[in-house]
């Protein structure tokens, strides 16, 4: 069994100070750093500091990756865990991926060499490789915002939501419906969202529905949304996230069409922005602080031996604004 760095250096064939040096951050050559590497995911390896660390003193950091930190719905939800872990007496460390699926497993092992106490993973998708991951790791792991049968989540309740705000849409008169989502790997905005979406839609006759995907982009909507304009003519765009509305909203601005009087929008998030522009936009709105919250009190107690719920929804409301007509009264 593997239990020093001098069993590692000595499987990689290099020094006992160059293994030292590459899991504190130091400068390794490439070469170098791939051995090393190769050992390690070999044999599973996780530095003794890590485990000297929870023998001489409890560690209170609470490792917390990200996928991007320019979202509304990241920093809420960090303000959220920040907030109770300090209250908690616990620290967060932060890292960010910027989307970069590698750069996620990479920082995972990273947090793991960190002395961290757990890790907060806002995921975007879970893969073969996150769980092989996560078995290695013998410290607690936490999901946000997706979730999995075999770890604690804490998710938003995407599928009733998106359930919610379609009876809404065709309250409203809306049967002529373009839903603009985002790739189903992310299985929480991609999948859940228009499957609860969808299930409204078959309660009532008559509807005729297209369904598009884009990425996380306002820019990306702004150019993918003429087109659908163009083609399909809906009354309405449901879109899966405040962002995706934002930029629809912005599209149909740039081709004269009037928000509602012309077209419908709606969105998903609650992002404060969307209270201040106008038309205010109609959306689905998710408390991201506190789930952040949630999730800290339940890394904690994961981390004292503590009995937790697996999986922990969090609330939403349909917010309702300017962005979306009433055909039934236009008529």
């Amino acid at each position: 069994m593997i239990k020093t760095i001098s069993d590692i250096a000595q499987l990689a064939g290099v020094a006992k100070s160059t293994v030292s040096r590459y899991l504190n951050g130091g400068s390794v050559s490439e070469s170098t750093k791939k051995k090393i590497e190769r050992v390690i995911k070999e044999t599973g390896y996780i530095p003794n500091t890590f485990a000297q660390s929870l023998k001489a003193k409890k560690p209170n950091i609470i490792g917390t990756i990200v996928p991007r930190l320019d979202s509304y719905a990241t920093s809420q939800t960090l303000i959220g865990i920040d907030e109770q872990l300090r209250e908690l007496n616990y620290q967060m460390l932060i890292s960010n991926t910027s989307q970069v699926l590698k750069r996620e497993i990479e920082n995972i092992y990273s947090m793991a060499r960190q002395k961290v106490a757990g890790i907060i993973l806002l995921a975007t998708q879970i893969t073969a490789t996150h769980l092989e991951a996560f078995n290695q790791l013998q410290i607690p792991v936490l999901l946000v915002g997706q979730q999995h049968e075999n770890i604690y989540s804490v998710i938003h309740n995407d599928f009733e939501a998106a359930y919610e705000l379609g009876r809404y849409v065709l309250a409203n008169g809306h049967r002529k419906i373009a839903f603009l989502g985002v790739t189903e790997k992310d299985i929480a905005v991609g999948v859940n969202r228009k499957e609860g979406f969808k299930r409204a839609i078959q309660e009532v006759e008559g509807c005729e529905v297209k369904y598009y995907e884009t990425s996380f982009k306002i820019a990306e909507a702004i150019t993918k949304v003429p087109s659908i304009i163009d083609e399909f003519s809906p009354s309405i765009l449901v879109c899966a996230t405040d962002n995706i509305a934002l930029g629809a909203i912005k599209a149909a601005y740039l081709k004269g069409i009037r928000v509602p009087a012309d077209i419908s929008i709606t969105g998903f998030g609650g992002y404060e922005v969307t209270e201040v522009i106008h038309p205010g936009l109609t959306t689905a709105k998710f408390y991201y602080k506190e789930a952040g919250q949630v999730a800290a009190q339940n890394m904690v107690k994961l981390v004292n031996g503590e009995e937790t719920e697996l999986l922990t929804l969090s609330k939403y409301k349909i917010i309702e604004r300017e962005s979306v007509g009433n055909l039934f009264v236009h008529e």
